[in-house]
């Protein structure tokens, strides 16, 4: 992945229910997309790509079932365009809430925040490892047949890829590596221009 400016003109919707959302707006922003915060199904018109982040994943779902965003977020996905889940997100992404995923998660899987904990993991990305911090995360306890690991800690998945859905137990946003938003970025770019030329 190159440090060259992104596409121009990629809309990131932030989903901002409840949790750390406006980390992920300033690390998008800082990257070269035009980010918004995604409350109401409205929200989602004209976005490229959709962040659902950290937070408390049962606030999270009843904010979600309050303002009917569960259908339009699985519209959002079966329309081709991609999708980051942090922390929370991952869980919220898993077969138990949206389905768009196919993993079963365990909350809080490494211990209260603390026992939060960093670690470095090679995630593929040029520029090397990337530093993870893990806030009463998540970890991934089965996968289906269609989901690759793309990293593991103590044997489990904390970062995974299926199709254009990436989900990470971790808090990318907080450590200042803007790999990972800026990979999202160039992902919808991609989807765009592909949805854009058919």
């Amino acid at each position: 992945m190159s440090g060259a400016p992104v596409e121009p003109g990629v809309r990131v919707g932030v989903l901002a229910l409840q949790g750390d959302f406006e980390a992920h707006v300033r690390m998008l922003g800082e990257v070269g997309a035009d980010a918004v915060e995604v409350r109401v199904p409205g929200d989602l018109l004209g976005l490229d790509a959709l962040v659902i982040p950290g937070g408390e994943s049962t606030t999270m779902t009843l904010g979600m079932d309050r303002e009917g965003l569960a259908n339009p977020i699985r519209d959002f996905h079966a329309s081709g365009r991609p999708i980051l889940g942090t922390c929370a997100g991952m869980i919220l992404l898993g077969r138990e809430h949206l389905g768009i995923l196919d993993i079963d998660t365990r909350r809080n899987a490494f211990g209260r925040q603390v026992r939060s904990f960093e670690t470095d993991l090679d995630l593929g990305l040029d520029g090397g490892p990337v530093r993870a911090l893990f806030i009463r995360a998540p970890w991934v306890e089965e996968a289906g047949p269609g989901v690759e690991i793309l990293a593991e800690v103590d044997g489990h998945g904390v970062a995974v890829r299926e199709g254009v859905v990436t989900a990470l137990a971790f808090h990318p946003e907080i450590e200042g590596d803007g790999r990972i938003h800026r990979l999202l970025v160039e992902q919808a770019a991609m989807a765009k221009a592909g949805a854009s030329s058919s």
